[in-house]
């Protein structure tokens, strides 16, 4: 299900009956199109997200953490402005539309009440969040300005006087009349789906989930008007359920619908649904975001060393011939008497191939003895060449190795964790560092952020390491050589430490599954993975962060399960 009007309903219901009354805390804008209004209502501070993303945007509480950026944006500076300590008055929606208004009471800077409202417009890529004064509708911030060469209908910008979305002519659902249309329309058109498609036209806010939910029931048995009725007053008191088809396609739902052929997993609220339901895709979308410099500097390195290994390996192929070119040298230099001045080839016995004659090329602009002495360079640089390509070749492999750690990394990290990633590649030079001091010339110190924690069902403390310089850390100086080391055998993967000598089977089986959960075969099953003492591990000098060597490591099979790693979070 998309976040329809029908739905955006039941979440304005929702809010109200947690948020209304709140003092606004807090004001922060953690992703570009995302801010998060802390509102302190019935002795909690809850985290309001108001998300203007193209594929994501959504109202909801969220209890997902977040990491702020060091300087705030203009936009929630002027929401600091005016929102900060405001009383939050009341949630509305917009004639069952998805555009939810957010009305504030607040105190201007002489002291008079003033009256804001904040709309979010969930509209795919045309969402926006605005902030506008309510007795004149003017705009006081948007977090996506809107000039007139992108909408002429409506501009939004600082200044001008807010418009509403263009109206639609179709019948609010919830309103006391809007059932009127129902019983000709169950009359007219008994098929479902076209009923769906019918009522779809008919009524705001429904999508094809919703369309089809209602299409279901009005062909219940029954009064078709009682059964509309029943089925929108559902959505004032939801039974949030996220439902899976046996495509495997997942969708959420404000309660169930009686579809066939699904399994589903029911939440005590909207907020948590959406919570469970966006967290992955949501964290994804804002690493790709705010990753993309690096993700566009790993691949770009990736290709380059991909395309130098495959120049090196036809190098090498190509020393393979240079036995050639010294026999040919050495015929040449044993002939000499019979080859003449000026020919462009000539074929001689072969006396290493029981004297098969050999056809050798020359150059008719140089002597015979030079011409035999060309082939003797040609076989010395090419096995003067075959220790230096190999060299290279190795040098290569580890670094499309160590780079396809980092994309592995970038793909598992959480937005926290990029900036960890990014200063590993400032300090190996594929990155320029600005955060510099100017006039010491030194860079800042920077602090490598905390790895993860779990906890084993029976409480040992199991850390895991997001990235290289959160691993060489966490393995290397944070942990007791008593403790035991976990990875993915033979892939890109996270270090997990267990913080126990000797931890019972069931200790370690977790731990496993969490260092497969954290790795390149998150997808897979029957995972290996390894796991030693930590004084078994060793790293050689002059090696890529994260890097290290081990032995004497004993394995696990275990498939990952993220259900499974979540409980464990203490987080």
């Amino acid at each position: 299900m998309s976040f329809d009007g029908a739905f955006t309903h039941a979440m304005v219901g929702e809010l109200s009956r947690q948020l209304v009354g709140g003092r606004v805390s807090k004001i922060n804008q953690p992703y570009n199109n995302e801010v998060i209004l802390t509102v302190r209502a019935n002795r909690k501070s809850l985290p309001l997200l108001l998300s203007a993303n193209p594929t994501f945007a959504r109202i909801q509480i969220t209890d997902i953490p977040y990491v702020n950026p060091v300087t705030p944006t203009n936009f929630t500076m002027m929401m600091r402005k005016y929102l900060s300590g405001a009383i939050l008055t009341g949630v509305s929606q917009a004639a069952n539309d998805r555009v939810v208004h957010l009305d504030f009471t607040s105190r201007n800077e002489l002291g008079d009440q003033v009256t804001l409202r904040l709309i979010i417009e969930i509209m795919a890529r045309h969402s926006n969040v605005i902030l506008i004064d309510l007795a004149t509708s003017t705009i006081l911030d948007t977090i996506k300005h809107v000039g007139s060469d992108q909408n002429r209908y409506r501009t939004l910008l600082p200044g001008g006087h807010y418009i509403n979305p263009p109206a639609q002519d179709l019948i609010d659902p919830f309103q006391p009349d809007a059932a009127h249309a129902v019983e000709s329309l169950v009359r007219d058109y008994p098929n479902e789906d076209v009923l769906t498609q019918e009522l779809r036209h008919t009524y705001q806010g429904l999508g094809q989930d919703t369309g089809l939910g209602l299409a279901k029931a009005l062909h219940q048995a029954g009064d078709p008007v009682d059964n509309f009725t029943a089925f929108f007053k559902r959505f004032d008191d939801p039974e949030p359920v996220l439902v899976t088809n046996d495509k495997g396609k997942t969708g959420f739902n404000a309660f169930p619908y009686g579809q066939e052929h699904v399994t589903s997993k029911n939440f005590d609220s909207l907020s948590a649904m959406l919570d469970f339901y966006y967290q992955d895709r949501a964290e994804r979308d804002r690493v790709q975001q705010q990753g993309s410099t690096l993700i566009h500097v790993v691949r770009n390195e990736l290709k380059k060393n991909r395309t130098k290994l495959k120049k090196l390996q036809s190098t090498l192929k190509s020393a393979d011939d240079a036995d050639e070119y010294r026999i040919k040298g050495e015929l040449l230099t044993t002939y000499l008497t019979k080859v003449t001045r000026g020919i462009t080839s000539i074929t001689l016995p072969n006396f290493y191939n029981d004297e098969k004659p050999l056809k050798i090329a020359l150059s008719n602009q140089i002597s015979p003895s030079q011409n035999a002495q060309k082939y003797f360079k040609k076989y010395n640089k090419l096995k003067a060449s075959v220790s230096y390509v190999n060299d290279q070749m190795a040098k290569t492999n580890a670094e499309i190795d160590y780079l396809d750690n980092i994309s592995s990394q970038i793909e598992l990290a959480a937005p926290k964790d990029l900036a960890d990633i990014k200063a590993e590649l400032q300090q190996g030079g594929y990155l320029r560092d600005h955060e510099h001091n100017q006039r010491s010339g030194k860079k800042k110190r920077r602090q490598v952020s905390k790895p993860e924690v779990f906890a084993a069902s029976d409480g040992t403390k199991i850390e895991v390491g997001k990235n290289n310089l959160q691993n060489e850390k966490l393995t290397l100086h944070s942990a007791a050589k008593t403790d035991i080391w976990l990875h993915v055998k033979n892939m890109p993967g996270s270090h997990v430490i267990i913080h126990d000598a000797d931890p019972s089977d069931q200790t370690l089986l977790e731990a496993a599954n969490i260092a497969a959960y954290y790795s390149k075969a998150r997808q897979s099953s029957s995972v290996p993975v390894d796991y030693v003492q930590v004084k078994k591990i060793r790293k050689p000098n002059g090696t890529k962060p994260g890097y290290v060597i081990y032995e004497g490591q004993k394995t696990l099979f275990v498939t990952p399960d993220r259900e499974f790693v979540e409980k464990l979070s203490t987080q």
